[in-house]
């Protein structure tokens, strides 16, 4: 199995299975059909207006609790129900914007995940946005 992240607005279907990992799931409507749900890898609701250092000490606790074996458990069931072997991990994060608002709980657990496996979780797309080339 293959990890990636990416955010719901920039997942395309060739990348893999889009899994959510988010609390809640996306207000606005979605080109696909999400995968299924790591529940183990979602913040809690009290969480989410949390400045980054706390966050990421209870977020990382959480990961911990859980274990590698639980996680892996939980993402091998997505996958064999969505019947690939590449799973999207997905949130609602723009990594884009300058710091220090530029973290999320994907790239939390990919680091995470890392060293815990040594298996890297890619960032599908970084990419910034670029405007329109003019011609004159």
């Amino acid at each position: 199995m293959q990890l990636f992240t990416n955010r719901y607005q920039r997942f395309t279907p060739d990348q893999g299975a889009p899994v959510r990992t988010t609390v809640g799931k996306p207000r606005f409507p979605l080109p696909y059909d999400v995968a299924g749900f790591a529940r183990l890898l979602a913040p809690t609701y009290g969480m989410l207006k949390m400045q980054q250092g706390p966050y990421r000490h209870i977020y990382l606790e959480r990961l911990e609790a859980a274990g590698v074996d639980l996680i892996s458990e939980q993402l091998a069931e997505i996958a064999d129900a969505a019947g690939s072997d590449r799973l999207v991990l997905l949130c609602f994060c723009d990594l884009n914007v300058p710091p220090p608002d530029n973290w999320c709980h994907r790239r939390m657990f990919a680091a995470w995940w890392e060293d815990q496996t040594g298996h890297e979780v890619r960032e599908l797309d970084r990419r910034r946005e670029t405007p329109a080339a003019t011609l004159f």
